[in-house]
């Protein structure tokens, strides 16, 4: 499985809703990073941020996974701030599988960790996501969802 956050499921059915969003910052975002609102545009999920977007699906222009020589990195965007347009998902009750080596029982609570293109969970300090299955084996992905109260649709104003 590839490194980051993958949407599998929501939590009460239906479809994966993707939306738009302009990126925050000059930087480098890769499909499966956890994304993170700020002041209407989104960056890099980090630990502690508190209004935790989703992951991100792919570039809005595929123009825009070329790096600064023009070769094309597919699943990586190098964005311009205010500018370049990623989709993530939004599901508040979105379901996603992670690259975790560790076992886990389902209720644990874990934090964001990892830079772009090798996010993953750590241990719980900052509480970002709780565990939705139990995963028995280290091997298998960690399931995991954000916490209510971080995502950017469900927080308290």
């Amino acid at each position: 499985m590839p490194d980051g956050f993958h949407w599998r499921y929501n939590a009460y059915g239906g479809q994966p809703i993707i939306k738009q969003f302009v990126m925050k910052d000059t930087e480098t975002l890769t499909v499966g990073d956890m994304l993170n609102l700020e002041s209407g545009e989104v960056d890099l999920g980090v630990t502690a941020d508190t209004a935790l977007v989703g992951a991100m699906a792919s570039a809005d222009d595929p123009k825009a996974e070329r790096n600064t020589s023009h070769e094309r990195t597919p699943g990586k965007v190098a964005g311009v701030d205010s500018t370049t347009v990623v989709r993530a998902y939004i599901n508040p009750d979105a379901v996603y599988g992670c690259v975790d080596a560790n076992a886990r029982n389902a209720g644990v609570t874990l934090d964001l960790s990892g830079a772009t293109g090798a996010q993953t969970v750590g241990a719980s300090v900052n509480t970002e996501f709780v565990t939705v299955e139990r995963k028995l084996a280290a091997a298998d992905e960690t399931l995991v969802m954000i916490i209510p109260a971080l995502h950017y649709l469900t927080k308290s104003q």
